[in-house]
C-alpha cells in the first residue's frame, strides 16, 4: 500500500461557508497572538517590573520573541498530521490550542499580585500560541489551494494572507478605541486584557465552522513519516524558506510601528495604535489584490516586483517619518509597507504551495513558514528595539528590511514560474 495520503475521491463541496470556515479560524488564530505585540508596553508593565520602561518593553518584546520559539515544532508535527490525517482534524487541533494559550493570557494575575509566576505563566502561554500557530499556516494554505479551481489558487490562497491583515486589522481598531476611552492608568491596569478576552470569546465561531468543513485529502497509513514524504524537497525548503524571511521582517516592523510610535517618535497612543488599523486594512485589501494579479500575470513576477521596490523604498520612507512624525506620514509609510509586503506575499504563498507534492504539502509549508517566521519574526521587534537603543538611529528599521529583503530576492529568482501548473 502506498504511504502518501490520496487526493480526496470527489473534489469537497466550494462554499462561501467553506473558505469562510477557514479564514475565520486563521483570522482569529493570528489576532490573539499579534495583540501581544500590540499591546507590548501595557504588557512589560505588568508583568516584567525592571528598573526602566526600557528594560520592562525589551523583556516584554523577548517574550513575544518566545512564541515564535514552538513554531518549528508545531509546523512540523501539526503539518505531519495534517499530510497524515487530513487537513480538517489539524485545523480543528489548532483551534483548541490557540484557544488555551489565550485563555491564559487573559487570566493571569500581574506581577505584583502573585511575583515570578505571572511571567512564567506568560512565557508558557506565548509557547503554546506558538505551537498552535506553528501548525495552522501550513495546513489552511493547502486546504485553500486544494479547494480552489485551477485559474483561482492564487486568490484562494490569499484568503489565507488576508485573514491576518483582518486580524491586524480588528485587533488595532480595538486597541484604538480602548485608547481613547481609558486612560492610561486603566490600559496599564486591566485595558490591554480586554482584546484577547474579545478573542477567547469568538473562538468558539471559529470551531463551529470548522467541524462542518469538508476534507481534501484522505487519510494516510499509520506508518507513513514526514521525511519521507518530503523526500527531495531540501532545495525548496530553504528557498521558501528564505522568501519566508522578507515578508516575516517587513511584516512585524510593520506591527513595531505601534510601539516605534510611541517611543520613538513620542506620538500619542491613539494615533500610535491606528497604523495598526491601516497597516492590517491594507494587508487584508492587497493581499487579496496580489492573489487575483497572481492568477492573472503570473506567480514570479508579482512575488519579485513588491519586494525589490520594498528595498528601494523604505529607507527614505522611515527618513520621512522621523524627519516630519505625524498622523499622516505614520499611516502613510505603514500602509505602503504593508502592501507591498501583501502583494508579494500572496504570490508566494501560491508557488511555494504549488511546487510542494500533495504528499507533503502541508508539512513542507509549515516548516518554510514557521523556520523563517521563528527565526526572524520572534527577533525582529527585539533586534530592531535593540538596534535602535545601541545606534541612537531611528531608521535602523528600515536597513534591516533591505538586509533581509535582498536575501529573499536571490531566493525568488531561483524559483520557476507555476501559473497553469497541474497539483497533485
Amino acid at each position: 500500500m502506498s504511504d502518501r495520503p490520496a487526493a480526496a475521491s470527489s473534489p469537497p463541496q466550494i462554499t462561501r461557508g467553506v473558505v469562510a470556515a477557514t479564514v475565520a479560524g486563521n483570522a482569529l488564530e493570528f489576532y490573539d497572538f499579534v495583540t501581544y505585540a500590540f499591546f507590548a508596553v501595557y504588557i512589560g508593565k505588568a508583568f516584567f517590573p525592571l528598573p526602566t520602561p526600557f528594560m520592562s518593553l525589551l523583556t516584554s518584546i523577548a517574550v513575544f520573541g518566545v512564541g515564535f520559539l514552538f513554531r518549528p515544532l508545531g509546523g512540523i508535527l501539526i503539518g505531519a498530521y495534517a499530510d497524515r490525517a487530513g487537513r480538517k482534524p489539524a485545523m480543528l487541533l489548532t483551534i483548541g490550542l490557540i484557544t488555551v494559550g489565550t485563555l491564559g493570557l487573559a487570566l493571569v494575575p500581574s506581577y505584583a499580585t502573585i511575583g515570578m509566576a505571572a511571567p512564567v505563566l506568560v512565557v508558557i502561554c506565548r509557547l503554546v500560541q506558538g505551537l498552535a500557530l506553528g501548525g495552522e499556516v501550513g495546513p489552511a494554505t493547502a486546504f485553500l489551494v486544494e479547494i480552489a479551481p485551477p485559474h483561482r489558487r492564487g486568490l484562494y490562497s490569499s484568503w489565507q494572507l488576508a485573514s491576518q491583515g483582518a486580524s491586524a486589522t480588528v485587533a488595532g481598531l480595538i486597541g484604538l478605541l480602548l485608547s481613547l476611552l481609558l486612560s492610561q492608568d486603566q490600559m496599564t491596569a486591566f485595558g490591554w486584557r480586554i482584546p484577547f478576552i474579545i478573542g477567547l470569546a469568538l473562538l468558539p465561531v471559529a470551531l463551529y465552522l470548522r467541524r462542518s468543513m469538508p476534507e481534501t485529502m484522505h487519510a494516510a497509513p499509520a506508518g507513513s513519516a514526514a521525511p519521507r514524504r518530503l523526500a527531495g524537497q531540501g532545495r525548496l525548503l530553504v528557498l521558501a524558506t528564505l522568501i519566508v524571511i522578507g515578508g516575516t521582517v517587513s511584516t512585524y516592523v510593520g506591527q513595531y510601528m505601534t510601539t516605534f510610535a510611541i517611543t520613538a517618535l513620542k506620538l500619542p497612543p491613539s494615533i500610535a495604535l491606528s497604523a495598526t488599523f491601516v497597516g492590517g486594512a491594507s494587508t487584508f485589501a492587497f493581499a487579496l489584490i496580489g492573489g487575483w494579479m497572481a492568477d492573472r500575470f503570473g506567480r514570479r513576477s508579482i512575488m519579485l516586483w513588491p519586494r525589490v521596490l520594498t528595498a528601494v523604498l523604505i529607507v527614505p520612507l522611515f527618513s520621512l517619518l522621523i524627519a516630519a512624525p505625524g498622523a499622516g506620514t505614520l499611516l502613510g509609510v505603514s500602509a505602503m509597507l504593508a502592501i507591498l509586503t501583501a502583494v508579494s506575499g500572496a504570490a508566494s504563498l501560491v508557488i511555494i504551495s504549488e511546487l510542494l507534492p500533495a504528499a507533503a504539502r502541508a508539512t513542507g509549508f509549515s516548516i518554510a513558514y514557521a523556520v523563517g517566521v521563528s527565526l526572524f519574526g520572534g527577533t525582529t521587534q527585539f533586534v530592531i528595539t535593540w538596534l535602535i537603543q545601541a545606534t541612537g538611529n531611528p531608521a535602523a528599521p528600515a536597513w534591516y528590511v533591505v538586509g533581509t529583503s535582498i536575501l529573499t530576492i536571490g531566493a525568488m529568482l531561483a524559483l520557476p514560474e507555476t501559473k497553469g501548473r497541474a497539483i497533485d
